[in-house]
C-alpha cells in the first residue's frame, strides 16, 4: 500500500466543514500540505446554514495540528477570479497542486417538481454543484498539465447515476458532473493526469441534518433527526449501516488520489453501502380509486 502523500499539495473545495475537512485533514496525516478552499458565508435560497469563516479556520487549525502547513481561502467557486486567485496563491506559496477535490455543494430541499422549482433554486445549485466544478477544474487544470502529473477527484452522489423526485437541480448538477469527469478524463489523460469520480449516499453532515431534511427523507411533516437516521437504514444494503460519516468519502477520495490507485482512470465509484444495488421502490404510489 502506497497513500503517502509526502512533498505533495492537495487542493480542496468545500472545505471548510463535512467532506472536504475530513479528507484535508486525512490528506495532513498521510503528508500532504493542504489548500482548503470555501465560500465561508450562506446563500439565500439554501434552507441550512453553510460553513462560516470560524469553520474554514478550525479546518486549517486541524490540518496544522497534523504538522503539516494548510492555505486557508474564501472564495465562491461561481466566481473565476476567486477561483484562478487561490490556485495563483497556491503556486506561490507550495509550488504545485497534486491532488484535487472538487467538492463544493448545495442543496436546497425545496421539495418541489420540476414545473414548480424556483429559479433562484435551480441557478445556485447549478451554479454550486455543476458550473462551480467546471470552474474549479478550469482553474486548476492548467497547473496540472504543465506538472505532468495529479489526480482529480469530483464529487458526484449516487444521484448522478439515478433519479430522486423533487430534486431536480440537484440531480441535473450531479448527473453532468459525471459527464465532465468524462470529458476531463479523456482530455488530461495524455498528460499524466488521473479524473475520478466519487458517488456518495446520504451522508451525515448539515447538507441532510436539518429539519427540512429529517422531514423529506423520513416522510414525516414532523420527522426528527431520529426518524431521518431510521429512514436512511432502508436506502442501503449492508446491516446496521444507515446514514454515512463524513469520513467515508473522504477516504474514497484519498484512495481515488492515491499512488495504490495509479491506473484508475475515468471511473464512478460509489460510497453507498450498497444503494445502487437495491431495486428501489415507489414511496409515493397513486392507485385510482
Amino acid at each position: 500500500m502506497n497513500s503517502s502523500f509526502e512533498g505533495k499539495v492537495a487542493f480542496i473545495t468545500g472545505g471548510a466543514r463535512g467532506q472536504g475537512r475530513e479528507a484535508a485533514v486525512e490528506f495532513a496525516r498521510r503528508g500532504a500540505d493542504v489548500v482548503v478552499v470555501d465560500i465561508a458565508a450562506d446563500i439565500a435560497s439554501v434552507p441550512y446554514p453553510l460553513a462560516s469563516k470560524e469553520d474554514l479556520e478550525e479546518t486549517r487549525a486541524l490540518v496544522e495540528a497534523e504538522g503539516r502547513a494548510c492555505l486557508a481561502q474564501v472564495a465562491d467557486v461561481r466566481d473565476q477570479s476567486a477561483l484562478d486567485d487561490a490556485v495563483a496563491a497556491t503556486v506561490d506559496r507550495f509550488g504545485r497542486i497534486d491532488a484535487l477535490l472538487v467538492n463544493a455543494g448545495i442543496y436546497d430541499w425545496s421539495d418541489k417538481p420540476l414545473w414548480e422549482t424556483p429559479e433562484a433554486a435551480w441557478a445556485d445549485q447549478i451554479g454550486v454543484c455543476l458550473e462551480g466544478a467546471w470552474r474549479t477544474a478550469k482553474a486548476v487544470a492548467p497547473v496540472l498539465v504543465e506538472q505532468q502529473s495529479g489526480a482529480v477527484v469530483f464529487t458526484s452522489s449516487n444521484v448522478g447515476v439515478e433519479g430522486a423526485a423533487c430534486s431536480a437541480p440537484y440531480v441535473a448538477a450531479k448527473h453532468g458532473v459525471i459527464g465532465l469527469m468524462r470529458v476531463a478524463a479523456l482530455e488530461l489523460g495524455n498528460h499524466n493526469v488521473r479524473v475520478n469520480a466519487l458517488l456518495p449516499s446520504t451522508t451525515d453532515t448539515l447538507i441532510n441534518d436539518h429539519p427540512t431534511g429529517w422531514r423529506r427523507a423520513s416522510g414525516k411533516p414532523d420527522g426528527t433527526r431520529e426518524d431521518y437516521l431510521d429512514a436512511v437504514h432502508q436506502w442501503t444494503a449492508m446491516r446496521n449501516v444507515g446514514v454515512l460519516p463524513a469520513r467515508a468519502a473522504a477516504l474514497a477520495a484519498i484512495w481515488l488520489c492515491s499512488d495504490d490507485a495509479a491506473f484508475v482512470h475515468g471511473i464512478q465509484l460509489p460510497v453507498d453501502a450498497g444503494h445502487l444495488l437495491l431495486p428501489g421502490m415507489n414511496p409515493w404510489p397513486v392507485r385510482d380509486a
